[in-house]
Order: C-alpha cells, then structure tokens, then sequence
C-alpha cells in the first residue's frame, strides 16, 4: 500500500490549551472559574470536533447576493454560508455577545466572553466579525445614552434567543477616505421630519446585518471629521424590503471570504442620529474599541488554532527517520512562534479585563489610562504577530501546507486581515501618540509594569524586567526627543516596541505566579525564548532616507 500521510486532528480546544487556562486561574478566583468552566469545555469540544469538520466541509461555500427576484423587484439578498447560519445560532445561544451585557461575573464578564470568542473564532470563518460589530454598537448605543435607540436594539443585539438575535455592521469606509473618515461624502438629509441618507460605503463588512451605525454629514454641517454625524439604521423595512440600501457588488477579497463585504449606495435610506448632529467619530469611538479588542483577541485565536494544528502535525509526520517534533530545528521553530503567541494572549486579555472593569465601574483612573493607551496597542501588535507567525505555521507543513483542500491556507488568508481591519498598524500607532498625550506620558505604564515585575523573582525572570525596563526607558526617552516628522516616522517602531514590553512583562509576571502556583516551567521558558526575540524597535532612523527610499528606490 502506498503511504498515506495522517492529517492533523485537533482535541478539546479548551482543555488541550495550557496557556489559556493557566492565564484564567491566575485571573479568576476559583468559584467563578468553576461556575463558567463547564462552558468553556463544551465550547472546546464543539470547536475542536463538530464545528471543525463543519468548517472543512464547508470550505468552498462562500456568500451569494440576488439583487433582482425574478418580477423585477430588486431585493438585495445576501445568503450567508451553512457554516454560518450555525455560527449565528450558536453564538447566540451560547452568549458571545450577551455575556458581557448579562455582567453575571461582574468585572470578569468580559473575560468569560472572550474566552468563549476566542475557543469559537477559529472554527467558524471569522464569524466573530459580525459579532464584533453587533457587540461594539450594543456599546456605543448604550455610551451615547439615547434611550429609544437602547430600548429598540439592544435587547436584539444582547439576545440569546436564535430568533431575536440581530447582528449590526459598522459603515465607516468610503472609496474617499478610508482611514481618514473626515473626508466621507455620505449626507444626510431632513426629508419629511426623518433623516435619510444619500451616498456610497465602499468596504462594509457584514452587509447581511439587520441593522448598521453608519457616518453621515448632516447637510449644513462643516467639512472635516467634525461635521460628521452618528446615524442607527436598519437594513430592511418592515414588510421586509430594502430600506435604501443597494448592494452594489460583493467583494472579491484575498481572505474572510465567508464574511459578507459589500459595496453599498443609500439612497434615501431612513435613519435616525444617535446622539445629535455632530462629533460622529467621537461617538463611534467606543464600537471602535471594542472592535479593536475583538480583532486582538481573534488574532490570539488564529495562532493559538495554527500552532494546535502544526503540533499535531509535527508528532504524526516522519522524515529523515523520525518524527518532525524530535527534530531540534523544528522543535525550535515551534518553540520561538508558542513564545510570540503566550505574549500576545497575555497583552489582549489583559485589555479585555480593564475594559471589563471600566463597563463594570470598578476602573480606577490609571486603569481607564491604561486601557486607553493600550487598546490600539494591543490590536497593532497581534495583528502583526499573526500573520509572520501563521506564515510560519503554513511553511511548517511543507507542500501540504499549500494546498487548498487541507484547510490550512485558509488560515493565513484570514489572519492577513487583522492588521488591517480597525485601524492599519500606521495608523493606530499614531492614535498610540495621541493616547499617549491624553493619558499624561508614560507615567501610568511604567507603574504598572513596575507592579508586575516586583512579583518576579526566579532568577532568569529578573534578568527579563530589566530587559522591559530598558526598553521602557528608551522607549520615553525618544518620546521626550522626537517630534514633528521625526516622531511620525517612528510611531510604528515606538508602538511596537511598548507593545512587546507590555507583553514580556505580563509573560514575566504571569510566569512567576505560574512557577509559584502551578510549578509548571513552561510561560518561564516562553518569557525566556520571547526575550531573545528582542523587545526594543527603536534604532534611529534618518527620515530624509526613509522618504528617499519610499520614492526612489526601486526606479
């Protein structure tokens, strides 16, 4: 018989990920650990057995649109993969996004919730991203206070009923701007006593949403950001026809293929403000947020899924003799990649429980600081990490990696969104700078990590904090000498750098506790290996040569 190579199998995606529990017994005390880990097994088993195969077989369903029925009726119809209609049903069931809104753990909800997001994220095609909006409008409509809004929507969008739940997208991109919303041509008019909305959103994610928060500008508003208004609509009427929105065209994308991203014209569609007639990002800050904290945290999920896989994969396959895992070079690579990826669930779920804090007022204000400066960080970095390391993990497969039906390209594809949804790394490094001066400094972080690190006391775990110490050091003293065109030029190394201390720092405090608590040796080898990987960014930089090479350098 031919040899036949066995495919990767993943277990309990719950009780075979070491890191993730050890990181929630160090968090939580142990009753409320006990009462939401039952949950988190049976989401492990689902996403580890049935709602992995379910992903395999589903691998070539991809979103369809019907524009017209067949009288001539345009409809505008998306149809969503079978995978996700499941999705959708289990997210809501199961509380992915009502957990966080039920506050049954208090200040700790919102790590159960993203424990359960990130088990489920990676079997499902990124369904977390419209479970990402749905949960950033849910807040954003409770942050702006308007009532009727909140009485009409949030119970739909906080549901654990299949049949009530809603999903909401997040219309912010048009072909003029992107990233600089300030240049959006979407206006909104008065028309009858109700606002409706005339204009083109190029790139909206999950376009099959029964509702969206979208910008708009207000007639005789000023151009610019300022201008701009926060508007509430849902897609479709109540007979069910589309409220103005015109699905133009799907889009073609490298990856998120089961995500439904759409080219959108409203014409007309009836909306209402959220909270009056101006400062339209400021009140769709706080969706943005929590987008950023949910693509962190899908960014931990894919690697955590990737590195699950290329273990398996290493104890099964055999070359030059024996298995791929007792291969020094390969038990290296694996080793290097579980490092970035420990650091990277460290920094994204420690932003998730100062948001719980916040929402749960039991923020004090260096923790509402903190998770100011450090949301934009977080996402940044991790969406960064996760597509060098899932590049990595693809090539750990050899050729088999690059084959289509064995699932794994997939992956890469996907996890290629993640620096740039929310916020490219550009751009959220200079919003680092503008937290920086919202907060004060660096004042607020060094404290906390100076708090982590007294912890420390294993003597290779010493040698660490004074590595996240030099690097903090260094990192406040170019913010003090840096300005200007100097100090944009190097905001993506600055933000990385505090970034990967915030992560060594939280692995060396992490694995203290884990030496202490568990007398387990494992996150000390993953500070250590993290630790030769470098945390500092920072070498200078001429910008003249940047913008020189930028132009010039390969006419």
């Amino acid at each position: 018989m031919p040899f036949i190579q066995a495919p990767p199998e993943l277990g309990n995606q719950y009780t075979t990920d070491r890191a993730l529990r050890s990181y929630l017994a160090r968090v939580l005390d142990a009753d409320t650990l006990a009462e939401i880990e039952p949950g988190l097994i049976a989401m492990g088993e689902l996403a580890g057995g049935e709602l992995y195969r379910f992903q395999l077989a589903d691998r070539k369903n991809e979103p369809t649109l019907t524009q017209w029925d067949a009288w001539g009726n345009r409809v505008d119809r998306i149809e969503v993969s079978p995978l996700w209609k499941e999705a959708e049903r289990i997210a809501a069931e199961r509380g992915l996004v009502a957990t966080a809104y039920e506050r049954g753990h208090g200040p700790h909800s919102r790590v159960h919730q993203f424990a359960l997001a990130y088990l489920f994220t990676p079997s499902t095609d990124l369904y977390s991203c419209p479970l990402a909006m749905t949960d950033g409008a849910a807040r954003a409509l409770i942050a702006a206070g308007n009532q009727a809004l909140i009485k009409r929507a949030v119970p739909h969008l906080t549901s654990r009923d299949p049949r009530e739940f809603w999903t909401s997208g997040q219309w912010m991109t048009e072909a003029s701007g992107g990233s600089d919303v300030g240049l959006t041509e979407t206006v909104a008019r008065q028309e009858n006593g109700r606002w409706r909305l005339y204009g083109r959103k190029w790139f909206t994610s999950a376009a099959a949403s029964q509702m969206a928060l979208t910008l708009a500008r207000p007639a005789s508003n000023p151009p610019r950001g300022k201008g701009l208004a926060l508007f509430y609509l849902e897609t479709r009427d109540t007979q069910g026809r589309p409220n103005g929105v015109l699905v133009n065209r799907l889009k073609d994308k490298l990856g998120t293929r089961k995500v439904p991203t759409a080219e959108l014209t409203l014409d007309g569609t009836v909306a209402e403000l959220v909270a009056g007639t101006g400062d339209g990002v400021k009140n769709i800050a706080p969706m943005l947020n929590v987008t950023r904290t949910w693509n962190s945290v899908a960014a931990c999920a894919l690697v955590r899924r990737g590195l699950a896989l290329a273990r398996d994969y290493a104890g099964k396959r055999v070359a030059f003799g024996e298995p791929l895992a007792e291969k020094p070079l390969h038990a290296d690579t694996l080793a290097g990649l579980e490092a970035e990826f420990q650091g990277a669930l460290q920094l994204a779920f420690f932003v998730v429980e100062l948001m719980g804090r916040e929402e749960a007022d039991k923020a004090s204000a260096e923790q509402k600081s903190l998770l100011r400066l450090l949301t934009p960080v977080a996402k940044l970095l991790t969406g960064r990490q996760v597509v060098h390391i899932m590049s990595e993990v693809i090539e750990s497969f050899g050729g088999a990696g690059y084959v289509e039906d064995t699932g794994l390209p997939l992956l890469l594809r996907d996890a290629q969104v993640l620096p740039i949804w929310e916020g490219t790394t550009n751009v959220l490094s200079l919003e680092t700078l503008r937290a920086l001066e919202a907060v004060g400094g660096l004042g607020v972080l060094k404290r906390e990590i100076g708090i982590w690190l007294r912890a420390v006391r294993e003597p290779g775990l010493v040698k660490i904090s004074a590595q996240v110490e030099r690097a903090v050091e260094q990192a406040e003293g170019w913010l003090d000498k840096e300005s200007g065109d100097g100090a944009e030029a190097g905001a993506r190394r600055f933000a990385m750098t505090l970034g990967r201390a915030v992560e060594l720092a939280l692995l060396a405090h992490h694995a203290q506790w884990s030496l202490d608590e568990e007398k387990d040796q494992c996150t000390v080898a993953a500070a250590r290996r993290f630790a030769s990987h470098g945390v500092s960014l920072l070498a200078v930089m001429d910008a003249a040569d940047s913008r020189r090479l930028a132009r010039d350098g390969s006419k």
